[in-house]
C-alpha cells in the first residue's frame, strides 16, 4: 500500500482543532460523514471498503453498539487502511477492530492478531476465535518486546492498550516494544496508538491507577524510537472529560476524553 506524505496543509494543521469531513454510504444507505485531516480525502474504493465493514455481518451485536462512540470509519480512515495492507492489531482481547481491519483489507489483505505472553492465557482463545471466522486473520502470541511478523507490516495499532504495557506489573519493557514495531513496518508504514488521555504533567504515574497515560509522554516515548510524529485526530475526544476519573467509572465508562495519535516510520 502506498502511504503518502502529508500534504503541506496538513502539517501545518498538526496541532489544530479543526477537521475536514469526507461522505462514507452508511450500512442503511444514508450518507455519514467521517472526519479525516486535511489534504487526506478518501477516494470511493475506500469508503466502500470501511462501509462493508462496518455492515460486516459477523460482527457481535454488544460491538455494533459501540460504534457512535467508538467511531469506525474515522478509525480506519485515519490509520489509511487500504486493501491487501499487512496490519497488527496489538492486543486485539475480544476482537473489535480485528473485526473491522480484516473486512477494510480485503482478502488480499493480512491482520495479525498479536496477543501478549501476559494475557495470552485468557486472550488467545479471542484470537483463535477470529481468525477462524476470517480467513487473513492470524493469531500471534510472543513477547511485546520482541515481537516479529512474518512479513513488513503497513499498519501496526494499538487501541486502549498502550498504558497497560506501562504498568511495571506488566514487564514491559516498553522504549523496546517501541522498537520492535519501526523494525516490524515497512518504511513509511503507520503505527496508530489510541488510547484514554491523562491530565497534563501525569506521564504514566496513573497508568495502573486512572488506566490513563498523558499523550504528550506517550509521544515523547515513540519519537524516542524513530518515529515521525504524522497526525492526530479528536475524533473520540471527550472535552467534559476531566481526566480525574478511571476509565472504568460508570460516569466516564465508554466516554472517556481519549487521544489518537499516527507516528511514521521514515522511508
Amino acid at each position: 500500500m502506498s502511504k503518502p506524505l502529508l500534504l503541506a496543509a496538513a502539517v501545518a494543521a498538526l496541532g489544530a482543532t479543526a477537521l475536514s469531513g469526507c461522505v462514507i454510504i452508511a450500512a442503511d444507505g444514508g450518507d455519514k460523514t467521517i472526519v479525516t485531516m486535511p489534504g487526506e480525502e478518501l477516494t470511493r474504493v475506500e469508503e466502500n471498503a470501511y462501509a462493508a465493514a462496518i455492515a460486516d455481518p459477523l460482527r457481535p451485536a454488544e460491538e455494533v453498539a459501540r460504534d457512535p462512540l467508538r467511531k469506525p470509519a474515522e478509525m480506519m480512515a485515519f490509520a489509511q487502511l487500504d486493501a491487501g495492507d499487512r496490519v497488527a492489531d496489538i492486543r486485539p482481547e475480544e476482537g473489535y477492530f480485528t473485526r473491522l481491519f480484516a473486512k477494510a483489507v480485503g482478502p488480499s489483505g493480512r491482520v495479525y492478531a498479536f496477543v501478549p505472553n501476559q494475557t495470552a492465557g485468557k486472550e488467545n482463545a479471542y484470537g483463535d476465535t477470529l481468525a477462524a471466522a476470517y480467513p487473513n486473520v492470524n493469531r500471534i502470541t510472543g513477547s511485546l518486546d520482541t515481537m516479529t511478523f512474518p512479513e513488513p507490516l503497513d499498519v501496526v495499532f494499538m487501541g486502549q492498550e498502550y498504558h497497560d504495557f506501562t504498568i511495571p506489573r506488566f514487564g514491559v519493557d516498553v522504549a523496546k516494544m517501541n522498537a520492535a514495531v519501526f523494525a516490524a513496518l515497512k518504511p513509511g508504514g503507520l503505527y496508530v496508538i489510541l488510547d484514554h488521555q491523562a491530565a497534563p504533567g501525569s506521564g504514566i504515574s496513573v497508568s495502573g491507577t486512572l488506566h490513563r497515560i498523558e499523550g504528550a509522554e506517550l509521544r515523547r516515548e515513540v519519537e524516542a524510537a524513530g518515529f515521525v510524529f504524522a497526525g492526530e485526530t479528536s475524533a473520540v475526544a471527550n472535552p467534559e472529560d476531566d481526566h480525574t476519573l478511571t476509565v472504568f467509572d460508570p460516569a466516564i465508562r465508554g466516554k472517556t476524553d481519549q487521544f489518537v495519535y499516527r507516528f511514521r516510520k521514515p522511508g
